[in-house]
């Protein structure tokens, strides 16, 4: 088993001074730690009956996408506002300092599909909650969400309430 978490990289005062980015770069440049966190953020769904795997953009995009595929789901973009071609449907959140916003296609979700939600990492919950409601507008059923990385320090998991969070490494102080 490899240890994930020396495959994360620190990197302070990004993208602004006082903040400790968590860049997974490294994790994504080793194939044998890619492969082993695709099918660590797979494994707890595995017999959920997956359709759809939503990802966020951007770092949400690289494990959505192969966690989709690892469980033969379809993949869904939730993009920033004005990045997606067709109809959108749109949910805003509120950030320490303002607001942000992430849509979906209005037709990427059909009534009653089953849905898992990823991130590359799990902050104040904010952006998921948003994304949750999204395909829940939609009619999806969400199955869980997963995270490669959770700051727990600023618990995200209580914007996520009854919701089977899922993550790989947990880093408990700033």
């Amino acid at each position: 088993m490899i240890d994930l978490e020396k495959r994360i990289r620190n990197v302070p005062d990004f993208p602004k001074k006082g903040i400790v980015f968590k860049d997974i770069t490294p994790l994504l440049g080793d194939s044998q730690a890619l492969r082993q966190a695709v099918e660590q953020l797979a494994q707890p769904f595995a017999s959920k009956g997956v359709e759809i795997v939503t990802g966020i953009e951007s770092r949400g995009f690289i494990f959505g996408a192969l966690v989709a595929q690892r469980l033969g789901a379809g993949f869904i973009p939730i993009r920033k506002p004005g990045k997606l071609p067709a109809k959108t449907i749109r949910e805003s959140y509120d950030l320490e300092y303002g607001k942000d916003t992430v849509e979906i296609h209005a037709d990427a979700v059909r009534p009653g599909q089953k849905v898992l939600m990823i991130d590359d990492l799990l902050a104040t919950g904010g952006t998921m909650a948003a994304a949750c409601k999204l395909v829940e507008t939609l009619g999806g059923q969400i199955v869980g969400v997963a995270f490669v990385i959770e700051l727990c320090f600023l618990n995200g998991r209580g914007k996520l309430p009854g919701r089977q969070v899922h993550t790989l490494i947990q880093v408990a102080g700033e």
